[in-house]
């Protein structure tokens, strides 16, 4: 994941910006737009949309940075406009997920391939991750992909606390749920051959 830029850089760009100053708008982009492009991505998994995505984000960040108190970081208030404007592009779209396909993941053992199954599977989750409603799976994707704490997580959503806790358990379990579904229907077919 890409650093966080200084909270520092940012509040003084965008006090520039509200000045009058839009190049300063440009520091901003250059600083977050690795990681709102990655944040895209990890919602729609195509990367020419991602980047189309990340750009609206800007163009409503900038739109309404002369809203911005410092409440929040502006990390905070950055990402809460990046997912809104997110969900706004992918509603109504089907999630581009897919089921666990567990058969193609071979049993255990070590062996050459071993980094290669680790990829393979990490890329299973990502996408069982995206076929998630998205109240699951907004949480898993900022708390475990966005490595964001509890509190900003809970910021960005607009949620308690408590509420983004019990999405994100719900939505371990459901994949728990799924990948046991496969587990189970992986281990017949090996059985059977």
């Amino acid at each position: 994941m890409a650093p966080t830029p200084p909270a520092d850089e940012d509040t003084a760009a965008v006090r520039l910006v509200v000045a009058g100053d839009v190049a300063a708008f440009d520091g901003i982009v250059k600083r977050w737009q690795g990681r709102l492009v990655t944040l895209a991505w990890r919602f729609c998994r195509d990367r020419t949309m991602a980047e189309d995505m990340a750009q609206e984000a800007f163009v409503r960040a900038f739109r309404a940075l002369h809203t911005f108190r410092g409440d929040a970081a502006f990390s905070t208030w950055l990402t809460a406009i990046a997912m809104n404007t997110y969900r706004s592009c992918l509603r109504g779209r089907e999630p581009r997920g897919a089921a666990l396909d567990l058969s193609r993941t071979p049993a255990g053992g070590s062996d050459p391939f071993t980094g290669l199954r680790d990829q393979e599977r990490d890329e299973l989750v990502r996408r069982a991750v995206l076929a998630l409603p998205a109240k699951y799976r907004e949480p898993l994707v900022l708390f475990y992909f966005q490595e964001m704490d509890l509190a900003e997580t809970a910021h960005v959503l607009a949620l308690p606390e408590g509420t983004v806790k019990a999405r994100l358990s719900r939505g371990r379990d459901l994949l728990r749920q799924r990948a046991a579904k496969q587990f189970a229907g992986w281990n017949t077919r090996v059985s059977e051959t």
